[in-house]
């Protein structure tokens, strides 16, 4: 969850930046992709860069690109899920440029090998992997295939593929015609137990931490197995999707593609179960509370559940320093406010800087608490935003 947190602080940070020109470079490196063959390919993009007909803009490129190679050297191999990196001129005065490098272990494994040098950097590969950290079972069968695997995010890990003939209709000579049919409801139904067993191992594999099931698939097969009752009863399954294909690739961005809105409506539900929570503890002064301070020292004395934040929330830990009155204090500001004067007139100057919410997110992993970030985009996380300061707690006890 700590590194979750990184990596949203980052992406926002990224998405700010806006280059004067195409001089913002992103470039993603697979896993197992040779270091040696990158740097070739950004030698061969230095050079066709000289083409480029704004001195200023060619020269914040090369530039870029010369940092991006000599970063490289720190490598003999991508990390096991690949390496992303933005590189260009964040500077808004053009005439002093101040090209910075950026990285990341993206949280799912890089599928592509890509290099863009744009006015902004390229953020949606990472994006989609930060979309959500739940993870789902998901089937996508007919009547004589079936893959079985998980979706986390925008990937799918195939966990196994089964095969079966029952469908077929094929009738062998000297068999009558009520034995065959007998025979090959048999050999459907053992079919629908397989890929039943199948998908309850998964689950129980992952101790049932898995949010639900999504079935899919072409024809009437997908719907005979949800009636077939064969799955564990913990198993939710949370919809039925046709889809052309069977296999982890067509067919599971057409169902993705499906299940979009449904998935998008758990993480909905889970969070209105969170803040519902919440809100009930906070109103008889239960087991909850609220507020940077609040939250932190029930965080040191180990007596919270779960950590509760807002996404939108951006909350520092500024030290000041008074340049008339020597006076130093803290102060917890949001987003980019700072106060400038102290009140004997003196200028303010900012001694110390420290991210208010790293800090909660960082104490909280130590001890194994759970944390849960919650959108703003519905009631719920705007009233925890707006109402409850941003960060809120579930309680062991009073």
């Amino acid at each position: 969850m700590k590194e979750e947190y990184h990596i949203k602080k980052e992406l926002k940070r990224l998405a700010s930046i806006k280059g004067a020109g195409t001089e913002l470079i992103s470039v993603y490196i697979p896993p197992g992709f040779p270091i040696s063959d990158e740097v070739a390919k950004l030698r061969d993009e230095h050079g066709q860069a000289s083409n480029i007909k704004s001195k200023t803009t060619r020269l914040n490129v090369q530039g870029a690109l010369e940092k991006i190679m000599q970063y490289l050297k720190l490598y003999r191999m991508p990390p096991e899920k690949g390496l992303a990196i933005f590189c260009g001129n964040i500077s808004n005065e053009q005439s002093k440029p101040d090209v910075e490098l950026f990285s990341m272990e993206p949280p799912e494994p890089i599928k592509a090998n890509i290099y863009r040098c744009d006015s902004t950097f390229l953020l949606e590969p990472i994006e989609r992997m930060m979309e959500t950290t739940d993870r789902y079972g998901v089937v996508i069968m007919d009547g004589s295939d079936a893959t079985i695997g998980i979706l986390a995010g925008a990937q799918f890990i195939v966990d196994k593929k089964l095969r079966s003939f029952a469908h077929q209709k094929v009738h062998k000579g000297g068999q009558s015609a009520a034995r065959y049919d007998r025979a090959r409801e048999e050999s459907i139904e053992d079919y629908y137990k397989a890929i039943a067993e199948a998908i309850n191992d998964l689950f129980i594999k992952h101790e049932f931490k898995l949010k639900g099931l999504v079935v899919g698939g072409p024809g009437p097969a997908k719907e005979d197995f949800v009636k077939s009752k064969n799955l564990n009863y913990q198993i939710k399954v949370l919809g039925i999707f046709n889809t052309g294909y069977t296999d982890e690739n067509a067919g599971f961005r057409e169902l993705l593609e499906q299940a979009k809105e449904v998935l998008s409506e758990q993480q909905v539900v889970q969070e209105q179960k969170i803040m519902g929570r919440f809100l009930s503890e906070i109103s008889h002064n239960g087991l909850a509370t609220n507020g940077y301070e609040k939250v932190k020292k029930a965080l040191q004395s180990n007596n919270v559940s779960m950590l509760i934040i807002s996404e939108d929330l951006e909350l520092y830990k500024v030290h000041y320093k008074c340049n008339t009155c020597n006076t130093e204090f803290d102060a917890l500001e949001q987003g980019n406010q700072r106060q400038l004067k102290h009140d004997d007139g003196g200028n303010l100057i900012i001694t110390e800087e420290k991210d208010a919410v790293e800090e909660l997110v960082d104490m909280a992993d130590k001890l194994g608490v759970q944390i849960s970030f919650i959108s703003s985009e519905n009631q719920y996380g705007k009233e925890l935003f707006l109402g409850f300061g941003g960060v809120a707690a579930l309680l062991r006890y009073r």
